[in-house]
């Protein structure tokens, strides 16, 4: 779904394929030019508590001239929600010098993703789906695959 209130044909679509089906994460921008350097991919930066699914990395998004908007669409794993947490305590999370700060976001529960549009650049360069429930996360120590 582009982002509403622009015209498609005036949108930059970077998407990261991941190898599971249903895991498309999705950078999304109108500006007056996006270089060929922005793109979205995998990081390597550890997940924070309550994440639901793995980070990505928002490359050169700083160098975008011209920013309208900026939407970030992330797949997210439910079954990692806390216990009790409703379908909806999910939103994108941006890491900042001082944590990870949450954006307003929308869930899509048909297909498991969750979007965060913004009217600047992000305030970091890692996003990553979180619940916004604040009850305590289960830590599990296992690696992701």
């Amino acid at each position: 779904m582009p982002i509403p209130g622009y015209d498609p044909q005036d949108i930059i679509e970077r998407t990261l394929e991941r190898t599971a089906p249903g895991t498309t994460a999705r950078l999304e921008l109108v500006a007056s030019s996006v270089p060929d350097a922005v793109e979205i991919v995998e990081s390597d930066t550890e997940a924070p508590p309550g994440a639901l699914g793995d980070p990505v990395e928002l490359n050169a998004v700083d160098e975008v001239e011209g920013l309208v908007a900026c939407r970030i669409e992330l797949p997210y794993d439910p079954s990692e929600l806390p216990p009790g947490a409703s379908p909806t305590d999910v939103a994108v999370a941006v890491e900042t010098d001082d944590g990870y700060e949450v954006l307003e976001s929308e869930a899509d529960l048909e297909e498991t993703t969750v979007t965060a549009t913004v009217t600047d650049a992000p305030p970091g360069s890692v996003a990553v789906p979180v619940t916004t429930d604040d009850r305590e996360v289960p830590v599990d120590d296992s690696p992701r695959e």
